[in-house]
This record gives C-alpha cells, sequence and structure tokens, in this order.
C-alpha cells in the first residue's frame, strides 16, 4: 500500500557515538524523502562527530574513526540537511525516543533554527510494538517476508523502516493510512521537549515525566521550588530540554 501523504515526509535513520543525547554524535544519517506524488529521493552521509567512535558503537554499525576522517561535520552540513527536510513529515524506527531528539540536539549545537515541533513523527517502531512487539530486523521478515541484510546501516534501517510501514498498512485494516493519525498512534507521550522530560497531561499542562516531581506540573514545581530551573540548566539535560523549560518559565514570569 502507498502511503497517503499531504505533506512529503522524511524516513530517516541515525548511525551515532553512542545512545546519550546530551553528549553523543552522528556519525551517519541516511533519509529517503517520499513526495505525494510518490517520488522517492535518498541520501546517506558520513559526518565527522569531532570526537571519538567508541569501540562498542563501531562493533554495531562498523563505522570508525578513520571513515569519517575527511568527512565534513554536522555544522558544515546541518543548514543544507534543514532545507532538504523542510515541510516534511519525519518517520524512522524508535525515532520518537531516539533519531528525532538527537537529530533537534544536533541542529541545536549547529545554531540551526529548525522548528521540528510543526512537524508529524510517526514511529515505525511504536506501532509495531503495539501490534507485534518485536525488533527491525523481526518486523521486516514478520511483515515483508524478507531478510534484513546490513541491519545497522543507516541506509538498509531506513528503506527496511520505510517498506515495514506500507507493509504495516497492508496487513491492519484498523491503521488509516493518514499520517495525523500515524503520528498520534505511534506516540505514547505528547511531549513538550523531544527527549519527553516534560510531557503534556490530557488538559493540555506541561508534567514532568521523570524523578521526584514525576506526574507534577511543571509551573507548580517552578513557583514552589526556586532552585529546580537552576538545578536543570546545570544538569546533564539536552540543550532542547532547557531551551523549552526557559521557554516555560519566562511565560509564566511574564503573566
Amino acid at each position: 500500500m502507498n502511503l497517503n501523504l499531504k505533506n512529503p515526509i522524511v524516513f530517516f535513520d541515525l548511525e551515532t557515538t553512542g545512545t546519550n543525547i546530551v553528549h553523543d554524535k552522528i556519525v551517519e544519517i541516511s533519509y529517503l524523502k517520499i513526495w505525494p506524488n510518490g517520488k522517492e529521493e535518498s541520501k546517506t552521509l558520513r559526518i565527522n562527530p569531532e570526537m571519538p567512535i567508541p569501540q562498542e558503537a563501531s562493533d554495531v554499525h562498523h563505522i570508525t574513526d578513520d571513515d569519517v576522517a575527511n568527512c565534513p561535520t554536522f555544522k558544515q552540513i546541518a543548514k543544507q540537511l534543514a532545507q532538504e527536510i523542510e515541510g516534511c513529515d519525519l518517520a524512522g524506527f524508535n525515532s520518537n525516543r531516539f533519531d528525532i531528539p538527537l537529530l533537534a540536539e544536533e541542529f541545536l549545537r549547529a545554531e540551526i533554527d529548525i522548528d521540528l515541533k510543526r512537524r508529524k513523527f510517526v514511529d515505525v517502531q511504536t506501532i509495531f510494538h503495539k501490534k507485534e512487539q518485536r525488533t527491525l530486523s523481526a518486523a521486516y521478515q514478520f511483515y515483508c517476508d524478507k531478510e534484513l541484510v546490513g541491519a545497522h546501516g543507516a541506509e538498509a534501517d531506513t528503506k527496511a523502516t520505510y517498506e515495514v510501514l506500507k507493509a504495516q498498512l497492508d496487513r491492519y485494516s484498523d491503521l488509516p493510512n493518514d499520517i495525523d493519525f500515524l503520528s498520534n498512534y505511534s506516540s505514547f507521550n505528547k511531549n513538550v521537549d523531544f527527549a519527553g522530560r516534560f510531557i503534556y497531561d490530557e488538559n493540555g499542562c506541561e508534567v514532568i515525566n521523570f524523578g521526584k516531581y514525576k506526574g507534577r506540573k511543571l509551573v507548580d514545581i517552578l513557583k514552589n521550588d526556586p532552585g529546580y530551573y537552576g538545578w536543570m540548566m546545570q544538569g546533564d539535560f539536552t540543550l532542547d530540554t532547557k531551551r523549552v523549560l526557559t521557554q516555560i518559565k519566562l511565560r509564566e514570569g511574564a503573566r
């Protein structure tokens, strides 16, 4: 089944130096851009992360320091990448929890102002887990009846994710071919920040989603615990989380 698109959608996958959104960097990005008329464009870029790639990361994606030594940095490609995904919805496998937060962090580090919050996000892994509870390789075998050759390579994973979503739409008659629905369905929470430190409750209020204040309204904590803001701003949190926190603090202070 072909996707019913209102906007172009970009399927993408990242290979990185690790899984820490705050500290780790992208070493490879591959994306497949699907237009509403069915046209497809793909690109894979190796990126110099400006830090050593740990051996445990290289063991997974087989990209070494030597492989990226002469590649551009993310800052050098960020402006062009932002232009290429402008106006597009985004999709991936475990993308809501990792790829999108890390991509947003890299754009902030590069000082590129891109508003990803205006996009729809479809996480194919979440759909898969809600329906079948497996991994990408198993999903590819289950839905497409194919073996995923080159798993943990950004290009292979990106193409497999696109094929899996189309196969999911073919398999589940109750799964509408609609990006708005798929974006909502593939989200466990409605995040305020990409890392999910803050989420919206059923009334649209920002709620803390971790630590001792989990489940409490953020505005209440900012009011009743003045040191909380400073603790977070000095803590090991993403730039995006700190930016969102500051915006909410300024908003409340202006009232």
